[in-house]
């Protein structure tokens, strides 16, 4: 079962991010408290979105999808930018994953949105060949650039 999340899935979200960036060999840059995730999701003015995979069976949450709506100048519409999907390695095959793509790309295609895109680690065959399988092709002629920490800080201060 995919469901929205609600405000009392937070602490559950946090631990899911953290699950995530420990799989993700990067958990020093899961930064991010319970409380920025709220006010993120539930506050004054949301800027993102999530969705909790839940087991059938137990009814315990076991996944989960932020988003945040993006818009191409292209298109002219809104899309649908996933930040992060991740499902518990204990329930995974048993199509969590897909359940909540299925649900962001209806989402898309019922209010008009013209994408669904998201980014996966090079070295993460498993989720690229999850992905390829449900029709995502890779956009190979881009390259992702960021700016954090004191590269944005000094550019900012510029």
């Amino acid at each position: 079962m995919i469901r929205p999340a609600a405000p009392a899935d937070i602490p559950v979200i946090h631990t899911l991010i953290r699950e995530l960036a420990e799989y993700e060999k990067a958990p020093h840059e899961a930064r991010a408290t319970e409380e920025q995730l709220h006010d993120a999701l539930f506050g004054d003015r949301p800027a993102a979105h999530a969705h909790i995979a839940v087991d059938d069976t137990t009814g315990d949450p076991v996944g989960f999808a932020l988003w945040f709506l993006n818009f191409s100048t292209w298109r002219g519409v809104h899309g649908i930018y996933l930040e992060d999907l991740y499902v518990r390695p204990t329930a995974r095959g048993a199509g969590h994953g897909k359940a909540l793509l299925t649900e962001l790309a209806r989402l898309c295609v019922t209010r008009g949105y013209g994408r669904l895109e998201w980014s996966v680690l090079d070295w993460n065959r498993p989720a690229i060949d999850f992905y390829e399988s449900l029709g995502a092709r890779p956009q190979d002629e881009w390259t992702v650039y960021r700016l954090t920490d004191e590269a944005l800080t000094k550019l900012g201060n510029a």
